[in-house]
């Protein structure tokens, strides 16, 4: 069981930055991948950033060269630097951990989410 609080959601001004925190509590950190999702009301869940076990990262044209994720598994903690935000990027953040083991059983966990709007 993993359990994933998010941190760092905020008001900013747009053209702003703001870096997100997600800790895990658990096992094995290091074997999950790990990505951000956004939510924005009234829109579908969006895969925002997500960096594999093996340090592999993609993300969603939307935010590609403004949004940068890391991971630390020496601290059980994945981030998302947000730059450059648009009142586009206003939605709810949340993490998400996700192994799939050697037999196909999926272990997927999500944290509550933090707010992040984006207005003058």
């Amino acid at each position: 069981q993993v359990q994933l609080v998010e941190s760092g959601g905020d008001l900013v001004q747009p053209g702003g930055s703001l870096r997100l925190s997600c800790v895990a509590s658990g096992r094995d950190f290091n074997i999950y991948q790990m990505a951000w999702y956004r939510q924005a009301p009234g829109k579908q869940r969006e895969l925002v950033a997500r960096v594999r076990r093996n340090g592999d990262i993609m993300y969603s044209e939307s935010v590609e060269g403004r949004f940068f994720i890391s991971r630390d598994n020496d601290k059980n903690s994945v981030y998302l630097q947000m730059n450059s935000l648009k009142p586009e990027d206003t939605a709810v953040y949340r993490c998400n951990a996700n192994y799939i083991n050697g037999r196909g059983v999926e272990f997927d966990y999500w944290g509550q989410g933090t707010q992040v709007t984006v207005s003058s």
